[in-house]
């Protein structure tokens, strides 16, 4: 009798040591597979943010250079009023450069395209136009060119600058005979100013 005990015995030992055997070499691999993803993810978060910093740094330089042209080539233009050389107050953009008013524009359609666009160029605008100090904010206005842009009005006139005024406050395109008609500084009123 004592030899079946003692086989039942050694039988649960076995069991037993078979049943502890299983979990530890369960335990090790567990533990094996789980490092890997978490330095795996975390290397993932980190870049994440740097690449969605990374477009922002590249775009504030193109929205500092942008001014720089006297030509917003984005954004809405701002429109001023200011002391222009010896004519008094006249509009001017948002770098301070004189706008015009060309004789041939009528009914707030532009006359002026191509060659002439390259001397008197549009002040453009992407959404409605800014009306800054002095200005009637009710005479602003835009017109779509023939290219597509939008060109600020005011007082229903397609404004433009003049490539040989070279800082703010010249003013050597008024009174101009240049592409068949004349070019005017223009008053707060929204009148061309002769």
């Amino acid at each position: 009798m004592k030899y079946p005990t003692l086989l039942g015995a050694m039988l649960v030992l076995a069991l037993l040591l078979a049943a502890c055997g299983g979990p530890a070499a369960t335990v090790a691999p567990t533990t094996v597979v789980t490092s890997p993803p978490i330095a795996t993810e975390s290397p993932v978060a980190t870049e994440s943010p740097a690449a969605t910093e990374s477009p922002v740094a590249t775009e504030s330089p193109a929205a500092t250079e942008a001014p720089t042209s006297g030509v917003p080539v984005t954004g809405e233009a701002t429109v001023n009023v200011a002391d222009v050389g010896t004519y008094g107050s006249a509009l001017v953009d948002g770098n301070g450069m004189s706008l015009y008013a060309f004789s041939l524009d009528t009914n707030g359609t532009s006359a002026c395209a191509a060659d002439c666009a390259a001397e008197w160029v549009p002040l453009a605008s992407q959404g409605a136009p800014v009306a800054g100090d002095g200005v009637d904010a009710t005479l602003l206005g835009t017109i779509t060119r023939d290219d597509g842009s939008m060109q600020v009005t005011y007082n229903g006139h397609p404004l433009y600058t003049f490539v040989d005024d070279t800082a703010a406050g010249d003013a050597n395109g008024q009174a101009k005979e240049d592409f068949g008609g004349t070019w005017n500084l223009v008053s707060a009123a929204g009148e061309p100013i002769q």
